[in-house]
């Protein structure tokens, strides 16, 4: 099963962890809030992906499998 990552908009405060971490899937916007590449995760980038995930401060983003 393919991973995908998924951004809780609210809960986001533009920290920008997740974009220095994964910067092939995540880009920061205009006030740094990520962008989300919606394509799944390619297995080369899944422990980044994860990585990503447990470095956000406030839990927004998550991997779910699809």
């Amino acid at each position: 099963m393919a991973e995908t990552l998924r951004v809780n908009p609210i809960a986001c405060k533009a920290n920008g962890a997740c974009a220095e971490l994964l910067p092939e899937m995540i880009t920061p916007d205009e006030w740094g809030y990520p962008i989300i590449d919606p394509r799944p995760v390619p297995p080369s980038l899944v422990r980044d992906a994860r990585a990503a995930v447990s470095a956000c401060p406030v839990l927004a983003l998550k991997l779910t499998r699809s």
